[in-house]
């Protein structure tokens, strides 16, 4: 860091060489937060990216569709069963339960109903979507 107002490192990795500035931006309730400059847009970004086969590391915005988060590649069945195991894994952290024993793990000692019956009504949105791709895996398949 060269000072409070900037600063800049470098990353040397194989045959990339690459000087990233850093800028400070003033926090609401005091202090400051740190960003990164993308070198192409010249503007303050949280993440740099660097697909397969880049040369240098840019904004999100720089890269376009190249680059994304893996839960964006899914499709609408994938996505159902992330969240369904993203239910089960929270409550069972709570409870100190194996989600692998339950299909929907019962309410946590501590947890409000409200926010439990709230985790049940998405899980039951989940099986939905579930249960709708497989009857329309199994029209495709038996030609109905």
């Amino acid at each position: 860091m060269s000072g409070p107002h900037e600063g800049w490192f470098r990353i040397q990795l194989g045959s990339l060489d690459q000087r990233i500035i850093l800028l400070p931006r003033a926090r609401h309730f005091g202090g400051r937060q740190w960003y990164f400059m993308c070198p192409v847009r010249n503007r303050p970004v949280s993440v740099l990216w660097k697909p397969n086969g880049a040369t240098r590391f840019c904004s999100r915005q720089t890269w376009g569709r190249q680059v994304a988060y893996q839960s964006q590649f899914n499709d609408v069945t994938n996505r159902a069963h992330a969240g369904q195991a993203r239910i089960k894994a929270r409550l069972c952290s709570i409870g100190g339960l194996n989600p692998d024993d339950w299909d929907f793990p019962p309410k946590p000692r501590g947890m409000r109903w409200q926010t439990y019956n709230r985790y049940e009504r998405q899980y039951d949105r989940y099986d939905e979507i579930l249960d709708s791709g497989l009857l329309e895996l199994a029209a495709k398949f038996f030609g109905k």
